[in-house]
């Protein structure tokens, strides 16, 4: 190798190594604001709450059929349901990016917008 082949090369590296590290900066200081529970039933927009302030909401369906979401401590659960299975009240409490809750017989959606990140891929529960 040539003196100019290791110079192409560690400027290569030099380059990965900076571009790596500037979208890791990038993604943890552009989070998307302040941290919301959006709440959807059936694809459509229900409301959206925030995680800084204690809430408890009845979410009713046009059915008579309901979920109860409360907000405490960061955290979002349901922690009540009329569904037949109960998976959404025994999911955990959610409060980063993307985490979710959904009870499907309601056709409800609990989805974390903005806030944290939790710096995993993907996670099952």
């Amino acid at each position: 190798m040539k003196k100019n082949d290791i110079i192409l090369i560690t400027v290569i590296i030099a380059i990965a190594i900076l571009s790596f590290w500037g979208i890791k900066a990038f993604q943890k200081y552009n989070s998307g604001g302040p941290a919301v529970a959006a709440v959807t039933i059936d694809d459509k927009t229900y409301g959206e709450y925030p995680l800084s302030e204690d809430i408890e909401e009845k979410i009713e369906l046009p059915d008579g059929n309901y979920n109860i979401l409360i907000i405490s401590d960061g955290y979002a659960r349901v922690v009540e349901a009329s569904c037949p299975d109960k998976i959404c009240v025994h999911h955990s409490p959610i409060r980063y990016q993307g985490e979710t809750i959904v009870c499907l017989p309601n056709k409800l959606v609990v989805e974390i917008k903005g806030g944290e990140d939790n710096g995993l891929d993907t996670s099952t529960h």
